[in-house]
């Protein structure tokens, strides 16, 4: 039985498990490269960080003027993110601690997040977190993607979970503030550090400001018994 009296843990992935934001950058400027649009630098990056793959290059075909339909974008840039990411991605070595601390006490967790379910999968097994975290919703499951709380309240409902007892670890604005809009409480790391200040992670029940150079398993650990 957990110490955390019935808590449930929802990770975001991508920026809050592992590093892999440098590979969805390479990922979006080889895309726009091959459609003719170059000089996509990271601070352009760091605009799309925290929503789905889909709803970015949704969101592209406007801003670039990219004639081809979002499914056929959405393909190239997974197929793009999937070659880079058979190199290996990084796993945050904290994170890995904290999911093994939960996992010893019993707690029911799950990935929730924008990215593709192939991608999801790739990455957690790569990295030999999958024997961990075995239920994951990708936000091409669910209706709206973050802000909305749909892929938490998805994934609450997997785990057979009440989205008051779940908390979630995020590393963007969006699922910070997605996180509120399901209920849930949030542990917030922000991944672009400049944006801690930002209201909108004022939800965030526990909000490490130094990002993951400053989050410990311990720490969140803590204070999950504090609030359990």
């Amino acid at each position: 039985m957990s110490d955390l009296g019935g808590t449930s843990v929802i990770f975001d992935l991508d920026g809050t498990l592992v590093d892999s934001e440098p590979l969805y950058f390479e990922a979006g400027r080889r895309l726009l490269a091959e459609h003719g649009v170059t000089g996509f630098t990271w601070a352009d990056h760091e605009k799309y960080v925290g929503i789905s793959t889909l709803e970015t290059v949704t969101l592209w075909k406007d801003v670039y003027g990219l004639r081809a339909g979002a499914g056929e974008l959405l393909a190239a840039k997974n197929r793009h993110y999937l070659d880079l990411a058979a190199t290996g991605v990084r796993v945050y070595p904290e994170m890995r601690a904290f999911v093994e601390l939960l996992a010893a006490d019993g707690v029911p967790m799950a990935v929730a997040s924008g990215s593709s379910r192939e991608a999801i999968t790739a990455i957690l097994s790569g990295t030999g977190l999958d024997s961990r975290l075995r239920t994951v919703v990708s936000a091409d499951e669910v209706d709206r993607g973050k802000p909305a709380p749909d892929v938490f309240l998805e994934a609450a409902r997997r785990l057979g979970a009440d989205p008051s007892a779940c908390v979630v670890l995020e590393d963007a604005a969006p699922g910070v503030v997605a996180a509120h809009a399901a209920g849930m409480r949030c542990i917030a790391v922000p991944y672009v550090a400049a944006e801690a200040d930002s209201p909108r992670f004022a939800t965030a029940g526990l909000l490490v400001r130094g990002g993951q150079e400053e989050f410990t398993a311990r720490s969140a650990y803590a204070w999950l018994r504090g609030v359990a």
